[in-house]
């Protein structure tokens, strides 16, 4: 289960990584704008001293909320192992991209990571459902899908010999502009970026009639400072932590999407563990991580405030009108990539969950 709390206005919704609003400490978590967490780590299933060591590395710097729950996590289950089961650290990001961490966990050189949907994508595609943009239009939608998906995606995680610990999610995606946009007129208007290689935000764009200018994540804030481009997609955190919101004047009050996020191990590390501390390492990590969710979502609201303190200005919400046209490019980009990501038998079942009751 995801905890959230109820949104107080479109201000309120944001990525929950708690990690910190620093740009170096930014500059260093988020290596990718959906990317809150990538992995790393040293030789081999690990033993030291005949107790078994979980390796686990993150972008998040040390200091970070990320990493201090995280060793939190550690602690109890070290505790409750009798010391058998022991985490080893590797933060900020010494090791690489997600990509790069995936290649480590599966020749066993890391045992543990954390991901957003773009990690999450390369190991199970279909997972990028999550991700569609205009997909979601608020928390207790998130909430309810999430719950309901669950087991779905525990079990497909397995097949692909990966245990799901939690989820995690990167959460709400916002535009940040030099100019107010409100309607697809005004994101037609501007010099739009898009993560270069993201399929979904690429279709949605494509949906939208839109030619955005694709570059990494690395190149979008020189681009800002020399006009390449005038507007992006972040997290009220991400856009704080990399400095992006200094060089533009508003932030959309609608999001653009909700991006996923979570915690896995490998199924072989896992499976070395007796059955009693599987269920200790599964159960205290389940507890923590849903509230790592509540602790990095206050963290975005107050980066929310801190960005509007700085002079960016939060947008009216668009129209009805607008809005529907919002939704109806995130639905021309569902149909597009039905067949490539997903089936459509699990887009079906994502949108009947949307439309059930809570």
């Amino acid at each position: 289960m995801i905890c959230f709390r109820e949104k107080k206005g479109a201000a309120s919704a944001g990525w929950p990584w708690a990690l910190g609003h620093g740009a170096q400490a930014g500059v260093r978590v988020l290596w990718a704008l959906l990317i809150c967490l990538g992995l790393a780590g040293s030789a081999g299933n690990a033993w030291a001293g005949g107790k078994e060591v979980i390796k686990f590395a993150t972008l998040a710097p040390e200091g970070s909320s990320w990493m201090k729950e995280m060793r939190r996590l550690a602690d109890e289950v070290e505790k409750e192992t009798g010391g058998e089961v022991r985490f080893k650290f590797y933060p900020g990001g010494v090791s690489g991209d997600e990509l790069d961490v995936i290649r480590k966990m599966r020749i066993g050189q890391v045992h543990g990571a954390g991901f957003t949907g773009v990690g999450l994508g390369e190991i199970l595609p279909e997972v990028r459902v999550l991700d569609l943009p205009f997909l979601f239009a608020d928390d207790k939608e998130v909430q309810r899908v999430y719950e309901r998906m669950n087991d779905y995606f525990v079990r497909r995680f397995e097949e692909k010999g990966y245990v799901l610990l939690g989820w995690v999610p990167v959460g709400w995606v916002h535009f940040f502009s030099s100019r107010e946009v409100k309607t697809v007129d005004d994101l037609k208007s501007v010099k739009a970026w898009m993560w270069q290689g993201d399929p979904l935000v690429e279709a949605a764009y494509n949906a939208l009639d839109i030619r955005p200018v694709p570059l990494s994540v690395s190149d979008v804030l020189l681009s800002l400072q020399t006009g390449i481009v005038d507007t992006v997609y972040a997290s009220p955190q991400g856009a704080l932590a990399l400095q992006w919101f200094s060089k533009v004047k508003h932030m959309s009050s609608f999001p653009m999407g909700y991006a996923t996020g979570g915690v896995l191990i490998t199924k072989k590390k896992y499976d070395r563990l007796p059955d009693k501390f599987k269920d200790a390492l599964a159960r205290i990590s389940s507890r923590h991580l849903q509230g790592l969710v509540q602790t990095i979502q206050d963290e975005n609201n107050q980066s929310v405030q801190v960005i509007r303190d700085n002079g960016v200005a939060l947008s009216p919400p668009p129209s009805p009108e607008a809005m529907k046209q919002f939704r109806e490019a995130g639905a021309q980009a569902r149909k597009s990539l039905t067949g490539k990501l997903f089936d459509q038998k699990l887009l079906d079942t994502v949108l009947s969950h949307l439309k059930a009751s809570p």
